[in-house]
């Protein structure tokens, strides 16, 4: 007998991202910029009918949000609760040995394993480093549940880093990283932390991937703000 269930409609959200195109299309989306369907299409190696056909169905779903500039149609995830479920189903996926790669692509890999933005917020080697450095230093508190201490938000008014207040988002989160098997700082502070560090050119993009590197003025700023040294920033 087919009992229909009330309630939310949890299959609905798992059909969407049973298929690995679109699922590929979300994990490329939480680089937390907008990306039209051509550059999909190109990224996952599919016809750009495909690609559309695909994003119309997220779009519906309610797990893209579309923008159009003139003739140009834009997608991203949309809001960081989208993003959030993405990361968590990342870390349940299996990760199966991969195949031999080119010397770019395992360059490419191990960028990202270093230090990547995961939709707004930063992750990998550093981000898991930063979130450790913080808890040292006692601006994070894990006693009662993830919270930002008075000596952490005092650090953030001195490094002139804004949090946005006006939202329904959490202050912070924690969001256990895919590569370091261990949490990196998400919510709203992990997202002005990680926009203050692109805006100050602590770090900066590369290519079109999410992964970032640190630049010299960051590790300066890493270690007098957090302590950070060269080794605690290279995962040893």
């Amino acid at each position: 007998m087919n009992v229909q269930a009330t309630g939310p409609d949890l299959a609905a959200v798992a059909r969407l991202l049973a298929d690995g195109t679109r699922a590929g299309f979300c994990l490329a989306l939480l680089d937390g910029r907008a990306w039209t369907a051509v550059e999909l299409a190109r990224h996952a190696g599919v016809a750009a009918s495909t690609a559309t056909g695909h994003l119309n169905m997220l779009v519906r779903g309610g797990l893209l949000t579309e923008e159009r500039q003139g003739r140009h149609r834009y997608v991203r995830l949309a809001d960081p609760h989208v993003a959030e479920l993405i990361e968590n189903l990342t870390v349940m996926a299996p990760h199966s040995a991969p195949a031999p790669r080119s010397l770019s692509a395992v360059r490419r890999s191990r960028a990202l394993a270093y230090a990547r933005t995961c939709y707004d917020h930063l992750a990998g080697t550093v981000g898991v480093a930063i979130t450790e450095a913080m808890t040292e230093r006692e601006l994070l508190d894990w006693r009662h549940g993830l919270s930002l201490t008075r000596d952490g938000v005092i650090w953030l008014v001195e490094l002139g880093i804004t949090v946005p207040t006006a939202t329904r988002r959490p202050s912070v989160r924690s969001c256990l990283d895919w590569t370091e098997r261990r949490p990196h700082l998400a919510g709203a502070v992990g997202a002005a932390i990680c926009r203050h560090a692109l805006d100050s050119g602590w770090i900066a993009r590369i290519g079109t991937t999410r992964a970032v590197c640190v630049t010299a003025d960051g590790r300066n700023a890493l270690r007098v703000h957090l302590g950070l040294s060269d080794d605690s920033l290279s995962g040893r």
